[in-house]
Parts: C-alpha cells; structure tokens; sequence
C-alpha cells in the first residue's frame, strides 16, 4: 500500500512537473486579432476629430495632423482589420481615417507621402477590390488616381544627378537620404516610375552600407551625386546600427527584390540583387538579436527595447522568405520572425484592453537622441505587427 501512495504521489509530480504545451501561432494571432478589434474602435472613440494618432504617453493620447509621417499607419491597421474580418464597422472605420489624407496631394511633402497613402489608400483599393464591397465612397479610379499624383509628388523630389531621391526638406545637409526612404520606394513601384526607385534602391546600395552589411541612417548628397558626410542619427552614433534602421533596410530591400519578380514587368538581375542585399542584412541581425527577438533601439545598446523594430523585421523576415525559400530551406528566417511574434504577443508588450490609448504594442522608441518618444507604443509598430502575423498565417496555409 506504501509503495502505491509513492507511486501516485511521484505521478502527481510528474504531471505537475509537465512543460505547459506551447500556443499555437494560430491561437495567438486569432488572440492578438481579437484585440485589435477592440483596440481600434477604443481608439477611434479618443481621437479628436480630423486627427491622426501618433503615440501615448503617461495618461494622454498624443496625436497629430495628417502631415505627420505616421498618419496613415491607423488606418493601415483598421483596413487590416477590415480585410481579416469582413465587418462593416472596419470598413467605415477606415475610409473615415483615410479620406482625410487626400489632403496630402495640395501640401508640400517629403519622402514619407509613400508611407502616408501605401498605408491607406492602396490598401483601401486593394482590400475593397479583394472584398467586392461596393465603393460608395471613392470609386476605384479615384483611389489609384490619388496614389498615381502621390507618386508624381515622390518622383518630383528625385535628383537625377545625384540618382536618389531627396528625403527631408530641413536641416543643414545639401540633400539628405535616410534609410527609411527604402519603404516609400512601394509607390513608385506600384503606381509610379519603377525606374526612379530602382536608380534610388541602387544609389543607396553603393553608399549607405558599411562592409558588414549595416546601414547609416542618413547620407547627405552633392548635387552631382558626390557623398558629403554619413550619420546615424536617430541611432547612438554614427558607426553603430540603429535598430529601426537596420529593419528599414531588411523590408525596403526585401520589398524591392519582391516587386522585380514581377513577370511581366519585373528584372530578375534586380530582384536578385535586392534579395542578395535583404539576405546579408538578415544574416548580421539574425545572431545579435536579444534570446526573445526584440531588439534593444541601437544594437550597441542594452536599455530600452523598441518593439517597432521588432514588428518591421518580423514582417521583412517573412516576405524576404517568401521571395526566396529555396535559400533557406531550414525556414530560419520564419522561426526567428515567429520568435519576434510570440515575445510581442506575451504581457510584457501586448496592452490589455481599452488601455494604452487604444495601441496594440507598448515599449516602442522613436527617437531617443532627440528625446522624443521613448519606451511608448506607437503607430507604425501596431501595423508591422499585425501585418506580420498575416504573413505568418499566410505562409502555413500554403505549405
């Protein structure tokens, strides 16, 4: 009798003792889709009319006007939600958020006018399109001649001497080219002169990479293309890797190599020059990432973690993957970006809800070296995060 209550009781460590079974990704993103539903709709009840949400901090929901260069991630993330549920209330949720932005087309903008309408309303052409729903708004037409005049306006800011195109309208540099220039390429590609962001893609291949494969974040210009100064200066210094940089460059030059493998209208020595690029990048990350996934804001730093940049690699590492799975078959890549996935998903950076002013993600950093936006959830990491997770999703449905 003795021995069968310490077999028991042995069982009953056993059993207690069991590793808990691990979330499935799809459990976790249909979790963090949940969420954003009601995340979205908590936030739009806070905006102030006609603004655009840009950050929480302390007890305040920090928001800005269009000309911002985050406004069209909100209504991103709400034509997402659009697309992965099918509601109505998405639907009108996000034309609402994204009229606005046509405002665009009669200010002067910068390099960001690519992140602003790819955000919004190229996804409200595509969504709607892939949803049949009727556009009672905004014919189909009216939106792609939005983003074709966008486009104009980016392709307006090209130097031709110089073979890139002019990022900011401030400062003291001749012409100053940040890295993040790499995203707003997507509205040439799609809706304007592919041959400016190729001629773009590729002047900034030769001159902001260091030997290791890392980026500068700003190089400034000559007019005829001479190189006058490289910095960092969003990052610690100008010879470390800021974080958010480094994600830029993966997704941008992943994004490009995507587009050049188009058949018809595509260059398969491009798309494997960019891919080549988005590879060497993936191949210096990959190893110095934190045991969780989400890097610190400068790679040469161990404070603050910034969770946007987590999300861009997480969505770069899953399309550079899907260009190009034949190079890595062991799917290193997907697991490093699942990793990123499931350390954004747990409690330490996923918001509970009707909290952090209605953002998906909390520990984000924009700009430590300006002080500004430090350790706070922001715009643009909600949207890589979410479409990373599709990505996801995506890619264990076609296996």
């Amino acid at each position: 009798m003795r021995r069968l209550l310490l077999l028991a009781a042995l069982a009953a460590v056993s059993c207690g003792a069991r590793a808990p079974k691990e979330e499935t990704m799809v459990h976790l993103s249909n979790r963090v889709f949940a969420l954003a539903e009601e995340q979205t709709v908590y936030m739009d009840s806070l905006l102030p009319e006609g603004r655009c949400p840009r950050t929480f901090q302390g007890d305040t929901l920090v928001t800005s006007d269009i000309g911002w260069w985050t406004s069209g991630f909100y209504p991103g993330v709400l034509w997402q939600m659009y697309s992965l549920t099918g509601k109505e209330r998405f639907h009108d949720l996000a034309v609402k958020h994204t009229l606005p932005l046509a405002g665009l087309l009669d200010r002067e903008t910068d390099h960001d006018i690519g992140f602003q309408l790819m955000c919004s309303f190229a996804l409200w052409g595509h969504y709607d399109y892939t949803h049949k729903h009727e556009m009672n708004v905004l014919s189909a037409e009216q939106i792609d001649d939005i983003l074709t005049k966008g486009a104009e306006k980016l392709a307006a800011r090209f130097v031709p001497e110089a073979g890139i195109i002019r990022s900011w309208n401030w400062g003291a540099w001749n012409i100053p080219v940040i890295i993040d220039n790499m995203m707003n390429l997507e509205l040439l590609m799609e809706y304007g002169d592919r041959e400016i962001a190729e001629k773009h893609a590729l002047t900034t291949a030769r001159n902001h990479f260091r030997e290791d494969g890392t980026t500068f974040h700003l190089v400034d210009y000559a007019d005829d293309g001479t190189v006058l100064g490289r910095q960092t200066v969003q990052g610690y210094a100008d010879d470390s890797a800021w974080a958010r940089g480094q994600a830029w460059a993966l997704y941008g030059y992943a994004m490009m190599a995507r587009e050049e493998q188009d058949p018809e209208i595509g260059h398969p020595d491009l798309a494997r020059t960019f891919n080549d690029i988005a590879f060497k990048l993936a191949e210096w990350i990959l190893p110095r990432l934190p045991e969780d996934g989400v890097p610190y804001w400068d790679f040469s730093q161990s404070d603050y973690r910034d969770a946007s940049a987590g999300a861009i690699i997480a969505a770069g590492l899953l399309d550079l993957w899907r260009n190009d799975p034949d190079r890595d078959p062991e799917k290193k890549l997907v697991a490093a970006a699942e990793r990123i996935l499931r350390t954004l998903a747990s409690p330490e950076y996923l918001a509970e809800p009707r909290t952090n002013g209605g953002f998906l993600l909390k520990h984000s950093v924009g700009n430590i070296p300006g002080h500004s936006e430090v350790d706070v959830p922001l715009t643009y990491a909600d949207y890589y995060f979410l479409e990373a997770l599709r990505n996801y999703r995506w890619i264990e449905k076609t296996e």
